[in-house]
């Protein structure tokens, strides 16, 4: 009999480095003599807990790409098991909300965001599609959110000034809107109609230049108010809090608030397929990553595994990009996202 076992699943089959992924096995055995252990590939996974049907891996710095995994114990192995490991694009980044996606060029605009207040030379960087990041001359103090409009401009708020800005050429910057707070989470309606998230408890609605006007009222955030548009005309709201059953809110067009899903720890970036689900970057059940929520049933599942990830986006090409506090990563999930997150 293999003392290695048999591996019969992987939770979640999408991984960053430094994630956390289950193992559903078999007759695995723990052999402190001779020794145990899983690969990915040809790098070894620091194991966390092992049992014989159940071994919690950490995934290795260097994999990525679809990777077989295998369980190890003396000198036997498991059959292998595939997960999809992200590629990292770029690092010691400053993020605390989604990237996204240029849709003229499929660049990717990422942020150095900084502590409040804190001002760095360069604040806004563009992701080239052939992997070369270039820093954008634009002056922004503490950009947060970051979205693009249906004609495709750039817009970024500003949480130390409490504004957002259109940014023209990546250099030109044009103050929008003012007065809106702790101003961090930005997204357009379905008719082109910018919403800013303030962390203080409001969000605001923008119907045009200049001005703001309260849409809803929530309970302030730790962090940062996260926002996208759902396919059903609601707006998605996450406000990290200090609790470890925070909740995701859903708002009508009337500015009704309700909690639409709960039991998250630190919910943070928000974006939709086009199939209608919604990923949500957060803490679920104890484990860390992406979760994807079905907005009809309501049923949520951990979809990627990684710490610290703050948002995400979907290119053209199916892939979804992953910001962590200082990383983007690319994982080739097969999935489209809307264009309005």
């Amino acid at each position: 009999m293999n003392k290695a076992g048999n591996i019969i699943s992987i939770s979640p089959a999408f991984a960053i480095a430094g994630g956390e992924i289950t193992i559903t096995c078999s007759g695995f055995q723990v052999d402190t003599d001779a020794g145990h252990g899983c690969v990915a590939g040809v790098e070894s996974c620091r194991i966390t807990a092992a049992s014989p049907t159940r071994v919690l891996v950490v995934v290795p710095e260097d994999v990525e790409g679809q990777t077989s995994i295998r369980l190890e114990s003396g000198s036997e192995q498991s059959g292998p098991f595939e997960v999809t490991a992200g590629s990292l694009l770029a690092d010691d980044m400053h993020i605390v909300a989604n990237p996204a996606v240029d849709p003229k060029d499929d660049s990717i605009i990422i942020t150095r965001s900084g502590s409040r207040g804190q001002t760095l030379p360069y604040t806004l960087y563009r992701l080239e599609s052939d992997g070369y990041l270039d820093e954008m001359s634009a002056e922004i103090m503490n950009p947060t959110g970051i979205a693009f409009d249906q004609a495709g401009n750039l817009f970024v708020t500003n949480r130390s000034d409490g504004e957002v800005c259109r940014i023209d050429r990546g250099e030109e910057v044009t103050t929008y809107a003012t007065g809106l707070g702790v101003a961090t989470g930005l997204a357009f309606d379905h008719e082109g109609v910018m919403y800013v998230g303030d962390r203080s408890g409001t969000i605001f609605r923008i119907p045009e230049f200049g001005l703001a006007e309260r849409f809803a009222v929530l309970d302030p955030s730790v962090s940062t108010y996260h926002i996208a548009f759902g396919p059903d005309g609601r707006l998605y709201v996450s406000a990290p809090g200090l609790a470890s059953h925070d909740a995701i809110h859903a708002i009508d067009e009337h500015g009704k608030v309700e909690k639409f899903v709960r039991g998250f720890g630190r919910p943070q970036g928000l974006a939709f397929d086009t199939e209608g689900n919604l990923f949500a970057a957060a803490c679920y059940q104890g484990r860390h990553g992406i979760v994807r929520i079905d907005l009809e049933t309501r049923d949520i599942e951990m979809y990627v595994a990684g710490n610290n990830v703050v948002g995400l986006c979907f290119t053209r090409a199916g892939e979804m990009i992953i910001a962590t506090n200082d990383s983007i990563y690319s994982l080739p999930v097969g999935i489209k996202g809307t264009l309005l997150d």
